[in-house]
């Protein structure tokens, strides 16, 4: 999904779309789904110079591990995941780090408030699965996420063990057992934006899977 693999689906084998497999390939990033993990200078202008050098990144593990167990934390009325216009976009976010989703397959438009001085981080495509599924799944898998017109870094997981927890009957993983799988998917984290509006189109496709969201981003005075 870059945002999840069907609604309510099985754990082994759930996409998540949104606004997601990694071993030791997840530092790759230029864009495409091989390359490092920075900004590109000109969407660096984007980025609020005074927190950029200093926001720790997530490791791989702990970033998907916290963004799925983020997406299957509501139930379908209020899930980020299935919201169609970001008025749940603010749902069970934490303080060091703001979630986006993507969608179950579909295309969206959402309007998004964000505190300031606060990271993103987000799915282009992921997968939640075994490691024969995640490796068949990032043979195909690509995506681009462009923030106020430009091209931002890619970072690549291809298969890494990751822990989930969910509320019962969320969309996401179906489950509120926590579970331990395989999480793999191209991922993208952001420094704090500056104080102000900004545009992020997310794109991901795996097989026969792909998602779409525009997001319109307020982010407020840190």
């Amino acid at each position: 999904m870059n945002g999840g693999i069907g609604r309510a689906g099985l754990v082994g084998m759930m996409l998540a779309a949104l606004v997601g497999c990694g071993g030791s390939a997840s530092g790759d990033s230029d864009g495409s789904p091989e390359a490092g993990a920075q900004t590109t200078e000109a969407a660096a202008a984007s980025v609020s110079p005074a927190d950029s050098a200093s926001q720790a990144r997530l490791s791989s593990e702990v970033l998907q591990s916290r963004w799925w167990t983020w997406a299957a934390s509501e139930p379908e009325a209020t899930n980020p995941v299935a919201d169609e216009d970001g008025r749940e976009c603010g749902r069970n976010q934490r303080k060091d780090v703001w979630f986006l989703a993507g969608t179950f397959g579909t295309r969206a438009e959402r309007t998004c408030a964000v505190p300031g001085g606060v990271p993103l981080a987000f799915p282009l495509v992921n997968l939640v699965a075994d490691p024969a599924g995640c490796a068949e799944f990032m043979s195909t898998a690509e995506g681009s996420a462009v923030l106020d017109g430009e091209k931002v870094d890619v970072e690549t997981s291809r298969g890494e063990t990751i822990s989930v927890e969910g509320v019962a009957g969320n969309p996401v993983t179906g489950t509120g057992e926590r579970f331990t799988a395989t999480g793999c998917g191209l991922w993208v984290q952001l420094p704090p934006l500056r104080s102000g509006k900004h545009t992020l189109e997310i794109r991901g496709r795996s097989q026969d899977f792909s998602v779409g969201v525009d997001y319109a981003l307020t982010v407020e005075s840190a």
